[in-house]
C-alpha cells in the first residue's frame, strides 16, 4: 500500500511539473503580438512576411527552435534570409518561462489547411516520402521520439525552402545544431528541386 502511495506522489508531482512546464497562454498571448506580424493572429502562417505555420506543431518543437534561435543556432547563416530575419524576434523573448508562455499560447490556435501555392506530383512524391516517415510519421504527423516536427498543414512554400536549405547548408550544418545535422543527408536524398516539389506535394495531400 506504501509502494502505491509512492508511486502516486511520485507521479502527481511528474504531473504537475509537466503543467508548470506548459506555460501561461494568458501571458504568451502578449509576446504573440510581435509574432503575429508574420505569422498572422492565429498562426496560420504568412507567405508576403516569410513566416510559417505555427498552429498545430507541439510545444517541445517550437520551444527547441525559438531556442536555437536565439541561441544562434539557425539563422546564423547568410544563407538563410529569412532565418536571420527570425533571430532578433525569438531574442525579445528573455527567458525560458517566456519562451514556454508564448508557446503555451501558440498551441491554444486551431492549424488550417494551408492552400497549395506550388505544383509536384504527389503520386511520385509518395514514395520519397517513405524515408521521411520514419522520423515524421506516416501522415505527417511528427514524432516526438524521433526529433520530427509535425510537416501535415505546414506551408508548402516553407517545407520547399527548408529542404533547400538543409542542401545547400544554410541549415543543418552549425556543430551545435545535432537535429538539423541529422536531417541534413535526409534532404540530400531529394534528387533535384522537382523531387523536393514531388514530396512537398505529397506532404499536402496527408492534411
Amino acid at each position: 500500500m506504501r509502494g502505491l502511495f509512492v508511486i502516486f506522489t511520485v507521479c502527481a508531482c511528474l504531473g504537475a511539473a509537466q503543467l508548470q512546464a506548459a506555460g501561461d497562454a494568458a501571458a504568451g498571448k502578449a509576446a504573440y503580438a510581435l509574432c503575429a506580424t508574420c505569422h498572422g493572429p492565429a498562426g496560420a502562417g504568412m507567405q508576403t512576411m516569410n513566416g510559417p505555420q505555427l498552429a498545430g506543431q507541439e510545444a517541445w518543437y517550437l520551444e527547441r527552435q525559438i531556442k536555437a534561435f536565439k541561441d544562434g543556432v539557425r539563422g546564423g547563416d547568410p544563407k538563410d534570409v529569412f532565418g536571420m530575419q527570425m533571430r532578433p524576434m525569438a531574442m525579445t523573448l528573455p527567458s525560458d518561462e517566456a519562451i514556454d508562455n508564448v508557446v503555451a499560447y501558440i498551441r491554444t490556435f486551431t492549424p488550417t489547411n494551408s492552400p497549395s501555392t506550388l505544383s509536384g506530383d504527389a503520386a511520385k512524391g509518395k514514395a520519397l516520402y517513405a524515408l521521411c516517415g520514419t522520423c515524421h510519421g506516416a501522415k505527417g504527423e511528427g514524432m516526438a521520439a524521433m526529433n520530427g516536427p509535425a510537416l501535415a498543414a505546414q506551408n508548402d512554400w516553407y517545407l520547399v525552402t527548408q529542404l533547400k536549405n538543409y542542401k545547400s547548408g544554410a541549415r543543418g550544418t552549425d556543430a551545435s545544431d545535432m537535429y538539423g545535422m541529422q536531417m541534413r543527408p535526409m534532404a540530400m536524398t531529394l534528387a533535384d528541386d522537382q523531387a523536393i516539389l514531388d514530396v512537398v506535394a505529397y506532404i499536402k495531400s496527408l492534411e
